[in-house]
């Protein structure tokens, strides 16, 4: 069972994001924002940082003029054997040394670098990319995996309710192939993330040379925020979980599809509907990352046993005792469990990104 602190967060927790949750319902209806947020204000944000913080400098851009949509660049020390001498330091008036940025040193040699496309989880409500938790997890697997991490900061709702964060991921993969000059990209998606990375990956396919050239590789599903008008095993029994329960997420849910639209077997939320395109055998390499005490588990371990069924590589990682969002939480993200995670998880990625990796413009 979770530890005793982790029980008592748990409900502070939940007080929190109920209360966001009441006041998010007071949203009108039909108050659409076509430009839309992608925070709030009682997310802690970390401010991009180009000085190598922790092996990592970050960079947000703002790439869509007509929309909020942006991205946080993560780029570890290695792309360009970052040097701490190179780092330029003038001294103030009292003497006092200021730190003046990062300097490449001349003719440096640029490692080209793969690029993972990152998803934040907060049940499309909350969350954001460049939130204290998400920067430290986006961190941590641009070290482990050795990659660029593009972090993208989608509209959130009610304020943009679907279509508007999955069309944000597409058109994100879209700027990469375009700015990155990307032949091959990592999905990587937590918890609501999860379902826009499985559907820009299915988008991807559809879309085939369309995309050209960029190739969705492999994706990486953390505890997805899967669910079905049918309950399965865990969603009874464990309905009253840690973190997120069921009666939340299911506000959540109201609030993310259009009223006209909304339903439990909706092509977002149920990943296992029939007819759902393309076919499971078309999808790329994929891992899920699931929690025993999540009840969104069983959901998640169902569409992976049907890649599987499609000759599909999607093994799944299950971690005893753990909860939803245990690598991710900001409270969490120190344990031994989240540690590891990250690293099962680069281990797995390496399986599928080149050694020659892609350029990039920062």
């Amino acid at each position: 069972m979770p530890s005793l602190a982790v029980k008592l967060y748990s409900i502070f927790f939940k007080f929190q994001q109920r209360y966001t949750l009441h006041n998010l319902t007071q949203i009108p209806v039909h108050a659409v924002d076509p430009f839309g947020i992608t925070s709030r204000r009682e997310e802690s944000t970390a401010a991009s940082n180009p000085s190598f913080y922790e092996g990592v400098a970050t960079k947000d851009i703002h790439i869509d003029p007509f929309s909020s949509l942006c991205i946080r660049i993560f780029l570890p020390a290695t792309v360009v054997n970052f040097d701490p001498t190179t780092i330029i330091e003038d001294k103030s008036k009292d003497g006092a040394f200021i730190y003046s940025g990062y300097s490449p040193q001349a003719r440096t040699k640029h490692k080209r670098l793969p690029v993972v496309l990152q998803f934040h989880g907060g049940a499309f409500v909350g969350g954001s990319n460049d939130s204290v938790r998400n920067d430290a997890f986006c961190r941590r697997i641009a070290n482990l995996c050795d990659v660029i991490v593009v972090a993208v900061g989608y509209r959130l709702a009610p304020e943009s309710r679907y279509p508007a964060a999955f069309d944000d991921g597409l058109k994100v993969l879209n700027w990469l192939a375009k700015e990155a000059n990307l032949a091959e990209c990592v999905l990587l998606g937590v918890s609501s993330g999860a379902n826009i990375a499985d559907y820009v990956a299915r988008k991807a396919v559809e879309a085939g040379k369309l995309l050209d050239p960029v190739k969705v590789v492999a994706q990486v599903l953390m505890y997805p925020f899967f669910i079905g008008s049918s309950p399965t095993a865990s969603e009874i029994k464990l309905a009253n979980s840690y973190f997120y329960d069921k009666s939340m997420c299911m506000q959540t849910w109201k609030l993310f599809l259009p009223e006209e639209k909304f339903g439990l077997d909706h092509p977002a939320a149920n990943p296992l509907i029939p007819g759902r395109e393309p076919p499971l055998k078309f999808m790329p390499p994929t891992l899920t990352v699931v929690a025993e005490q999540d009840w969104m588990r069983d959901r998640a371990i169902a569409y992976s046993e049907e890649l599987r069924r499609a000759n599909i590589d999607a093994p799944l990682l299950e971690y005893k005792d753990a909860v939803h969002e245990f690598a991710t939480l900001d409270v969490l993200l120190q344990t031994p469990q989240a540690q590891a995670c990250a690293e099962d998880i680069a281990i797995w990625v390496k399986k599928y990104i080149s050694l020659r990796g892609h350029e990039f413009s920062y």
